[in-house]
């Protein structure tokens, strides 16, 4: 399993997650509890499938991503469920941080095998990394995090993504760019959270 692979399947997973939680908040049913956990996993990425016009999508080509979101979603409805007390915002905020990191470079590494620019390429980074969580959000009734709690969110995923293009411009080793610009971002993401770095508004 390549590198690249390993990260995209842990992005799966993290989002994943960060949806049951979610979906379990607004007390879904089973149904929904897989819906949303299914978009919030798969949304970035298939939007950058399909502006990088990469045929067919990737969840398409590996069935088992959907198999393995489809049987988590029936363990950790009930898991959730009895441990909903310890659902808050922050144990939220810490999945969608790292999926946001694990995601926005696996977006961004794939737009550069794809061969396109850099600037786009980092674009596509910061459209795999919040898409999913923009989907979730609006499916939950929700105004997107991305746009309501003005704290840096995008903008993690966009200076982490050119984090990455220049170690690679720079010849630094692939896996070691790839780690620690995932890294960046979930770590800048959680810090500007933490103590309330916000925007101007």
């Amino acid at each position: 399993m390549t590198l690249i692979k390993f990260i995209e399947i842990m992005a799966i997973l993290v989002g994943a997650f960060s949806g049951f939680i979610e979906a379990r908040r607004k007390r879904m049913d089973l149904v929904g509890v897989f819906t949303v956990a299914f978009i919030t996993a798969f949304g970035g990425g298939t939007l950058r499938d399909i502006l990088l016009d990469r045929r067919p999508l990737f969840w398409v080509t590996h069935q088992e991503y959907a198999i393995l979101i489809f049987v988590l979603a029936l363990v950790a409805s009930p898991l959730i469920r009895t441990l909903r007390q310890m659902v808050s915002e922050r144990l939220i905020v810490i999945a969608d941080a790292i999926g946001l990191g694990l995601f926005s470079i696996a977006g961004v590494a794939s737009a550069l095998d794809a061969g396109m620019p850099l600037f786009i390429a980092s674009m596509m980074g910061v459209i795999t990394g919040i898409f999913g969580g923009v989907l979730r959000d609006i499916v939950c009734n929700e105004v997107p995090m991305v746009f309501r709690d003005g704290k840096p969110y995008a903008i993690c995923a966009f200076l982490g993504s050119w984090m990455f293009l220049i170690m690679r411009k720079l010849e630094m080793p692939h896996d070691f760019a790839l780690w620690s610009s995932a890294t960046f971002i979930s770590a800048l993401r959680l810090l500007s959270w933490k103590f309330d770095m916000r925007l101007g508004r």
